[in-house]
């Protein structure tokens, strides 16, 4: 289990794109990362597990730096 990064940035990851015509794990990752639909925002620390699941859906999201 990888532990969490005291120095990961913190990200706002915003939902831009329908998940209709998406796949079952991309559905998945957005219900995982906290995003129902368009226009919904979560913010995360930016560590390794999170920057993998917006690989996964980096067509359907827009990932932009908190202070």
């Amino acid at each position: 289990m990888a532990t969490s990064d005291k120095n990961a940035p913190q990200v706002r990851i915003t939902q831009i794109r329908s998940t209709i015509a998406g796949l079952k794990n991309q559905k998945a990752t957005l219900r995982t990362l906290g995003l129902k639909k368009i226009g919904d925002s979560v913010e995360r620390e930016y560590d390794d597990r999170v920057r993998g699941m917006v690989r996964t859906v980096s067509h359907l999201v827009t990932v932009e730096e908190v202070d």
